[in-house]
């Protein structure tokens, strides 16, 4: 062979190598743009573009498929595809597997709606497959053991339902294994423990699971780091060998029905870091031996737990938070956990633990969480607790501590709540604190503190509680700088002097108790102003009138034992203002006799000749007795609201009338009611409103729906009568400054965090679900908006004003003579063609998603443009969402959450109606988010109650939070 024909055949070889590389690239290509055409274009993936239809060489440059950011190639072939949270809502098509290369597939965080996707099994060297968060449905094949190279596998947050396969066990080069969140039920295959090469397994929130015992099996996984099966029906012990478990770094079996003791070996895993066994059942001693030195957070929390606090938890100088709440824990807290360097959160509260409490909390490390409540502690409070400046709240109520306050609590900034109510406390208050600048708690009743009430306090205080002390002084002249407080209650101290005036400026006071003091004065008539759900002046020295607002039987017992007090009522138990000695006698002199009765005769006579013309002019008038229909049990009568509706009873008014708020019977027992006319005949539509609400709200019961109670109607009005919601509109909450005018005081300062706004989130979904597909037929509300989402005292939402509902078929289109609704929350489709189904509930829906996570106005934007739009344009132009968020909740543990449900309000907002989920659908997606948000924090009812701090957050139970939980789209 010469020279030449070795060299032509190189030539030839390469050739054919490059034409063979040309014509898979090509056929990648094909591939890849055939996907994007079968997943209906999403706009996520605008930029796979054929480079044919392109003219410039950079754009031809950066429209080759290996340079799209969701492709991974190697040695110019397609490996990896990336496609996680782009939208898509189509089925995993057949023809993915031409992509012979692939090793990684990720579609996590779509709306895919199928069956487990079998043709996988022709994408042969498949390493990774991760379909989670998404609408996958049906069993797991028992054949899915064909997927024979996979390492990681991730099916969580899917509907998979029926018994997990024992042919998993035989996918043995798995290192990762995600199946939580799903339907299944049954029991957990122990062929699991097979899978020897297992590093990370999650089978956690299967809340169908057969209750069954964790598989012994399980702790053959010699080389398992993350073990997370919280919340899936376990029970039983925990196997003793899950200490044998060396690789162990993360344990979380919290939120089953585990028993019996904790194995003495759980501490033993040298890398053990994170134990979660929180909300069980387990009893017994904590194992006193620990030789896992680096954990960083123990919760062993809502358990049955005795003996005491193990020594060596003071050797673990890498932990940052120890919470063993809700056991039977008793003994000395060691000294030695007061030392600790990284300690950041310590929960001990509700036991029975005794003794004094370490000297050095806050000392040596950045303390922000201290919960002692409801034990027998003794001594004082550590002098330390916020040397470093970073504690965010003391909760030491219910113990037997004496001595004063921490001088370091009058230097700490950071505090949001103090609660030391029901001690042997004593002593000044350090001055600071009073005026801390973010103290919004602060409980000190049932010691002996001494000193003088101040002249300020901390700007956002709502909660002010020290009665049974020994303060003295009087409350201060200017006392409108206390201006955020909703609760005040100063009983049995050694108060004195007047009422202040100004004290009527503290508009968003609810409660209010200054009994059992020497407070001297009249009652400023100006207190009758305040919209108070508790009052309570008895056992002082007050003279005079009290305030006309006051003279009801709700305030029976408020004025007791104020010997110079009177009232026109009787059954306020306190002298009668006509019968009182200070009046004048009411002897009239004889010369004006003959004139009053001259005078009483002339009316008498006008009003007969009167009654006798209204008789003539006509006999069939309608008369205006009130007409009394009940939808639920109540226990007032009409005279109750009628004699409540008065202008200082206002809390809303709008087109169809006002809205007031009415106390019946006793302060704890308020109603709100909607006046619809006022003495005129009603407008039609206003009629028709007014029956729309009564047909739909009288026949419908949900939590997520305001409770109609009754409703009342003559001529000229009609009143609807609602339970009372404490905390007013979602809008007054999320556009407090904007509306400043119409906003509570104790509203416009105050930030709704990100955990309140999606569980309102939630509630209003579950409400528009109900209504659009468990009622028949079907309820279309025609007025979604944030000023129509209620909330409770504890902000569960209720969707209200039912004036535009209507009722259709399910699926049906219907087509009104006008457009209801308001700007920004209607749908292009009924503001063009007045075409109306439950997709447009769904948009409005969309667009208080957007106002939850970004804070703006529905209306935001140009006069062209509204909220909806204006979020459009971060999907189409690709800016980070994260800059659209909320600044003033936009915490980093948050920010995923925040983007996915922002993700929802766009989708939700979608043009086409078709394209646009079910409320079904938007409530799945929200409750996948919503479930996990708190681990082993039972939510407090109230700060006297469990744990004060409720917006603490615990570190993840998940090895990427972010990545599993934290998004729901």
């Amino acid at each position: 062979m010469t020279i030449t024909t070795i060299f032509l055949s190189f030539l030839l070889l390469l050739f054919g190598r490059a034409n063979s590389e040309s014509q898979l690239n090509d056929k990648e290509q094909t591939v890849l743009l055939k996907l994007k055409q079968h997943w209906q274009n999403p706009p996520s993936l605008s930029h796979w573009q054929n480079p044919l239809s392109l003219s410039h060489l950079n754009s031809l440059n950066s429209s080759h498929h290996c340079n799209w950011p969701e492709i991974t190639c190697t040695s110019g072939t397609v490996t990896q595809l990336r496609l996680q949270n782009k939208s898509i809502t189509q089925t995993v098509p057949p023809f993915i597997c031409d992509l012979k290369n692939l090793t990684a597939i990720n579609l996590s965080f779509n709306f895919i709606p199928q069956e487990f996707p079998k043709a996988l099994y022709n994408c042969s060297k498949l390493e990774e497959l991760d379909l989670s968060q998404n609408y996958f449905n049906g069993t797991i094949p028992v054949d899915v053991h064909r997927l024979s190279g996979l390492r990681h596998f991730n099916l969580g947050a899917n509907d998979f339902y029926g018994n997990i396969p024992a042919s998993i066990g035989q996918l043995t080069e798995l290192r990762t294994l995600k199946l939580f969140q799903c339907a299944f039920n049954g029991s957990f295959p122990p062929e699991i423990g097979n899978l020897s090469k297992l590093e990370s397994l999650q089978l956690a929130y299967n809340v169908n699971m057969t209750a069954a015992e964790l598989p012994s099996s399980f702790t053959e996984l010699k080389k398992l780091k993350f073990l997370w099966i919280a919340a899936s029906n376990l029970n039983g012990e925990i196997p003793e060998a899950i200490g044998e478990m060396e690789a162990l770094e993360h344990l979380d079996l919290s939120k089953n029905n585990l028993t019996g003791k904790i194995p003495t070996s759980l501490f033993m895993p040298k890398n053990l870091r994170i134990v979660y066994l929180f909300r069980n059942q387990l009893s017994g001693e904590i194992p006193q031996v620990v030789e896992a030195l680096n954990i960083d957070v123990i919760d062993l929390s809502d358990n049955k737990l005795t003996g005491s606090i193990p020594d060596d938890f003071g050797r673990l100088r890498n932990m940052t938070g120890l919470s063993l709440f809700f056991n039977q824990l008793s003994g000395k807290i060691p000294d030695s956990i007061g030392r600790l360097p990284s300690l950041i959160v310590l929960k001990v509260f509700s036991n029975n633990l005794s003794g004094t409490l370490p000297p050095d909390f806050g000392r040596y490390s950045m303390l922000v969480e201290f919960q002692v409540a409801d034990n027998k502690l003794e001594g004082e409070l550590p002098e330390h607790l916020c040397d470093n400046r970073r504690l965010v709240g003391v909760v030491a109520f219910n113990n037997n501590l004496t001595g004063e306050l921490p001088k370091s609590l009058g230097n700490c900034n950071g505090l949001k709540i103090v609660t030391v109510y029901n001690n042997r406390l004593s002593g000044d208050i350090p001055s600071g604190l009073w005026t801390s600048l973010n103290l919004s708690v602060l409980i000190l009743s049932d010691n002996s503190f001494t000193g003088e009430l101040p002249q300020r306090v901390a700007r956002n205080l709502s909660r002010l509680e020290i009665n049974n002390n020994n303060f003295s002084g009087s409350l201060p002249p200017d006392i409108i700088s206390w201006k955020m407080l909703n609760t005040l209650n100063l009983r049995r101290n050694k108060i004195s002097g007047p009422i202040p005036e100004k004290l009527s400026n503290l508009v968003g006071l609810t409660e209010l108790d200054l009994s059992e003091n020497q407070l001297s004065g009249q009652i400023p008539l100006q207190l009758g102003l305040l919209k108070l759900t508790l009052l309570n002046l008895s056992s002082n020295h007050l003279t005079g009138r009290i305030p006309t607002q006051f003279e009801n039987d709700a305030y029976a017992s408020s004025f007791l034992n104020n010997l110079a007090l009177c009232a026109n009522k009787p059954s306020l138990n306190i002298n009668n203002c006509n019968n009182s000695d200070h009046h004048k006698s009411s002897k009239v002199p004889s010369i004006y006799l003959h004139l009053i009765v001259s005078f009483v005769a002339a009316a008498l006579l006008r009003l007969v000749v009167a009654m006798i013309s209204i008789y003539r002019k006509g006999k069939h008038q309608l008369d205006s007795t009130w007409k009394f229909t009940i939808f639920q049990s109540v226990n007032f009568r009409e005279s109750d609201i009628l004699s409540g509706l008065t202008e200082d009873n206002v809390i809303g008014s709008g087109g169809s009338g006002k809205v007031y708020r009415v106390v019946v019977n006793d302060p704890n027992n308020i109603v709100a009611v909607k006046r619809i006319g006022n003495n005129r005949k009603l407008e039609q539509n206003l009629e028709k409103e007014f029956h729309a609400e009564v047909k739909i709200l009288g026949s419908i019961r949900h939590s997520n729906i305001v409770k109609l109670l009754c409703c009342m109607s003559n001529e000229n009005s009609k009143l609807l009568v609602y339970e009372y919601l404490k905390n007013h509109s979602l809008d007054e909450w999320l556009h407090r400054k904007s509306r400043a005018s119409s906003t509570s005081s104790s509203i416009q300062n105050v930030v709704l965090d990100w955990p309140k706004r999606l569980q309102i989130a939630v509630g209003a979904a579950q409400g528009l679900y109900y209504m659009h597909h468990s009622c028949s037929p079907p309820i279309v509300h025609r007025d979604v908006k944030s000023s129509n989402i209620l909330l409770d005292s504890e902000f569960n939402a209720k969707i209200a004003d039912f004036g535009l509902a209507k009722m259709f078929k399910q699926g049906e289109l219907a087509t009104m003579s006008v457009v209801a609704g308001s700007f920004g929350y209607i749908a292009p489709e009924y503001a063009h063609t007045t075409r109306v189904n439950e997709k447009i509930d769904v948009y409005s829906f969309g667009v208080i998603l957007l106002e939850l996570t970004t804070g703006r106005e529905a209306s935001y934007g140009d006069e062209y443009t509204s909220l909806a739009e204006w979020a459009w344009r971060y999907i189409k132009d690709d800016i980070p969402i994260v800059d659209a968020l909320d600044e003033e909740i936009k915490e980093p543990s948050y920010l995923e959450e925040m983007s996915s449900v922002f993700i929802l309000g766009i989708i939700c907002t979608n043009k086409e109606p078709s394209k646009r989920p079910s409320m079904k659908e938007v409530v799945q997606k929200l409750h996948k988010s919503s479930q996990p948000l708190v681990y082993g924090e039972k939510i407090a009812t109230s700060l006297s109650d469990t744990s004060p701090l409720k917006n603490s957050k615990r570190k993840s139970t998940s090895e990427n939070d972010e990545e599993i939980l934290a998004s729901i789209v």
